[in-house]
């Protein structure tokens, strides 16, 4: 046999640090930068951080994260690197400068993120720094380590300032449809579901390629600590390793007993005028008490159709007190237009991605229908329950849902709809209240 070595004494990668540099922007200068386009930073600005990931058991790649302090962090950000062992160069809790002129900024799918830059069909968009240069732009401070300290939070009340930030998460567990399976599938990206004894929910983000990737989710309760990323409008969490789930307690009962209710109802429909990605669907919660829809379902009845079209499964929808609840098919679109993300994402073709003439349906666990909007079996084209090119709003004195479509519920905007409606086109953003009962 032969090798390259006589024994097993590696020298340790010299440390390539510099103290000369200091920050003179903030994160949130930089994100301001930033108005809906890939850019690249022409200014001579640094940003200053601590790194919070690590790729050394393979659950990153390509990447890393830091947050602006280690303790109590305002913001984080991602820079995408092709490196691979970075945590060789850039370890957990080095604090590290970012020299920003010629990086490229955008934002994907609700994360900041800075790199190099890649085009596909014309579009350009923030990829991996090539190696030779990452030592360009991110540089070693000459300081110890520090020692990250997580945010402790619970999900309901994740924030935008979490994102990329190191974070940990009390009272959770694995579902019980994911015990006993393993982490990932190899050499996949796979989601695992987590939640709290309180019913919420959050998607824990696995590589195939980790080093645990064939270890078996735990059963019991505890704490898990992790990198929070954000995929449009859902939360997920990524670990560093394993150690990073503490589960020793008993499991507690999540689930929340089916329910039905005439409280929750559709308060306002969209289907502007001048942008059809920007159409939504927002419910209500009427009530006093917090509202989980367990098993509940918005039907949709494409045009005169007596059979379900498409539909959305509530299930995870949890709505406070007197609050809305706001469905886009097209995420993404929704925040740039409305300036904020929407409750819940689905699909082009759903409920939610209406033209106008259709009818929608709000059906409870046990199959019984709360609330309608138009009359099924009657395409709306022409008639009362028309919000093409428009918007059909709740009016505010309504407390209650109704299995019946009445009219005189309803302030309704179209193109060409009924006599008694309003033939006046509504246009995104100024012409619609989403999130807002009024």
């Amino acid at each position: 046999m032969n090798s390259c070595v006589s024994d097993k004494r590696f020298d340790i990668i010299e440390k390539r640090c510099d103290n000369s540099l200091s920050k003179n922007a903030t994160y949130a200068e930089i994100k301001e930068m930033f108005k809906g386009v890939t850019l690249q930073i022409q200014e001579d600005l640094i940003i200053e951080g601590y790194i919070n990931s690590s790729d050394e058991q393979g659950n990153f790649f390509g990447v890393l994260h830091f947050q602006d302090k280690p303790i109590n962090p305002t913001a984080g950000f991602q820079i995408e690197i092709d490196v691979r062992d970075s945590h060789l160069f850039y370890p957990e809790g080095s604090k590290i400068y970012i020299k920003l002129k010629d990086l490229y900024l955008g934002k994907s799918k609700g994360a900041y993120k800075i790199g190099g830059a890649f085009s596909a069909f014309g579009n350009v968009s923030v990829g991996r720094l090539p190696s030779a240069i990452v030592s360009e732009h991110v540089i070693l401070a000459c300081e110890e380590n520090s020692a990250i300290e997580p945010d402790i939070v619970s999900i309901k009340n994740l924030q935008q300032k979490h994102i990329n930030a190191l974070i940990r998460l009390d009272s959770i567990q694995f579902t019980e449809e994911d015990i006993d399976l393993p982490y990932a599938i190899q050499e996949e990206q796979t989601e695992r579901f987590l939640e709290q004894c309180n019913g919420d929910e959050i998607v824990l983000l696995n590589s195939g390629y980790s080093d645990f990737y064939e270890a078996v989710l735990p059963s019991k309760n505890g704490s898990i600590t992790g990198i929070l990323t954000r995929d449009n409008q859902d939360y997920k969490l990524v670990i560093r390793s394993t150690n990073d789930i503490q589960f020793y307690n008993e499991r507690c009962n999540t689930v929340p007993e089916k329910m039905t209710t005439n409280s929750v109802f559709i308060s306002e429909i969209a289907d502007p005028n001048n942008n059809a990605a920007a159409r939504f669907v927002e419910l209500y919660n009427a009530s006093e008490n917090i509202l989980y829809l367990n098993g509940w379902q918005l039907q949709r009845f494409t045009n005169a159709s007596l059979e379900v079209s498409s539909s959305i499964d509530l299930t995870r929808v949890v709505i406070p007190p007197e609050s809305t609840f706001v469905i886009s098919p097209n995420a993404t679109e929704f925040e740039i237009v409305y300036g904020f993300q929407p409750n819940m994402g689905v699909d082009l073709n759903s409920p939610a991605d209406s033209n106008g003439d259709d009818n929608l349906v709000l059906v409870d666990p046990f199959q019984t229908i709360i609330d309608v909007f138009g009359v099924v079996g009657e395409d709306g084209t022409g008639t009362n329950h028309e919000f093409e090119d428009g918007r059909a709003v709740r009016n505010v004195k309504i407390k209650a849902a109704n299995a019946q479509f009445k009219f005189d519920e309803w302030r309704i905007f179209n193109d060409t709809g009924g006599e008694q409606t309003m033939n006046v086109p509504q246009n995104a953003p100024d012409d619609f209240t989403p999130g807002i009962r009024n």
